[in-house]
């Protein structure tokens, strides 16, 4: 029984003569491109949109490279599987070879994942490339990012992709094993081409599935035309441009939240649905949903934040697709509601105060005096207990260190 090989697989371009896009790292004289060429590979990371040939260049090095080479994906792999590499890794350094790691979707190690391997990167026992489409200062620990050079990959252009596309129509025979020839004409091509939003994989999938499409409409005839009505069915069955594991989640998750604090309810429905639309995990809407309600509503409406915290335990427990409408309803009260940042604000303020004046005494009279001696040092003199003063006014003292007297951070 044969495997079943994705089209975009099957067409992974094996050196850099072959490879297309990314001009600006393996262009000629460029940096990537002279340390691949010079064999001099240092640890890094590969940041960028989906389909923009991050693990292809990895595959690439490995054809290049003298370094045993060794792959894994932070999907299926844990600390045993890293500790398995490492070990390869020094047996290897052992007989004078380097070791190059390969990590896929690294963002989706956790810190004790990426701890493992930290140390072998620092020695130099493995040289670490890492893929990810999470911005590696978010995802990546910094003691890693630190010791890594990141090279930042851009979607394809137009004309990339439309490129792409030409290459597989000038192999189609052997690589779809038909005799017919596929017809795909200039402007159908460039549709197809800018539907996939600068991401190879996308066009690559959708051709694959259009094809079939097509095929099924030129059974008897001699040529199969794919067109714009096939692209767009194979299209629907593709992923919607949202790119959870990528810079575009932290655009639309912003817009989400800016919506609300605008108060246009509309827009705020439509972000929400681009997300889940997209995959994204309703939890992590729920508990953005529930910071919002306190930063950007606070004390306007104390209701927001409970309504949160019950749409986040709903969503725990019925999960999507029904928490959809759950959600919905949680961010048009949101949008709606009035806001005050008293709070929000309150809070920076003193976290300000903190990190500017350090670790400043409590006032003798507040503290507590558990023991004859803290008594003796005054611990708790003084101190007024409120709920015996009917007039407030007598009852008034300092609560705060000496340095920050007068301090008002609800001002």
């Amino acid at each position: 029984m044969s495997i079943y090989q994705p089209l975009a697989d099957k067409v992974r371009p094996q050196n850099l003569n072959e490879f297309v896009g990314q001009s600006h790292l393996i262009g000629k004289g460029k940096i990537l491109k002279k340390l691949i060429e010079e064999d001099k590979i240092p640890s890094m990371i590969l940041w960028g949109p989906p389909g923009t040939g991050k693990t292809t260049l990895a595959k690439i090095i490995a054809n290049a490279t003298k370094a045993n080479f060794v792959q894994l994906s932070a999907i299926n792999s844990g600390v045993k599987d890293i500790r398995a590499a490492v070990e390869e890794a020094e047996s290897y350094s052992r007989l004078g070879t380097k070791t190059i790691l390969f990590i896929d979707e690294v963002h989706r190690f956790n810190k004790a994942q990426q701890d493992a391997f930290l140390p072998s990167v620092e020695n130099g026992t493995i040289i670490l490339i890492g893929a990810t489409t999470e911005n590696p200062s978010f995802e990546v620990n910094n003691a890693l990012l630190s010791r890594c050079k990141t090279f930042v990959l851009n979607s394809l252009m137009q004309e990339d992709i439309e490129k792409i596309i030409e290459q597989v129509l000038k192999n189609s025979k052997s690589l779809f094993k038909i005799d017919q020839k596929i017809i795909l004409n200039d402007k159908v091509k460039k549709y197809l081409a800018n539907l996939a939003n600068g991401d190879a994989r996308s066009a690559l999938g959708t051709v694959e599935l259009a094809l079939e499409f097509a095929t099924s409409d030129n059974v008897e005839k001699n040529e199969i035309e794919i067109i714009k009505d096939h692209i767009e069915q194979a299209f629907q069955k593709s992923n919607l441009l949202y790119d959870r594991n990528g810079e575009e989640h932290h655009n639309i998750i912003s817009a989400l939240h800016k919506s609300m604090r605008g108060g246009d309810a509309d827009a705020s429905v439509y972000w929400l649905v681009r997300m889940l639309s997209g995959g994204e995990d309703p939890l992590y809407i729920a508990r953005r949903l529930v910071r919002f309600s306190s930063e950007d509503i606070g004390l306007a409406n104390n209701t927001a934040l409970i309504l949160a915290n019950e749409t986040f335990a709903a969503c725990q427990k019925i999960g999507m697709p029904e928490c959809g409408v759950i959600l919905t309803q949680c961010v048009i009260y949101l949008a709606k509601s009035k806001k005050s940042i008293v709070a929000y604000r309150a809070y920076n303020q003193a976290k300000a105060d903190v990190e500017k004046m350090g670790n400043l005494p409590v006032p003798l009279h507040i503290r507590n005096a558990p023991t004859k001696l803290m008594g003796d040092l005054g611990y708790g003199k003084g101190y007024k207990y409120t709920p015996d003063f009917e007039n407030k006014d007598d009852a008034k003292q300092e609560f705060l260190p000496e340095e920050l007297r007068g301090k008002e951070y609800l001002s």
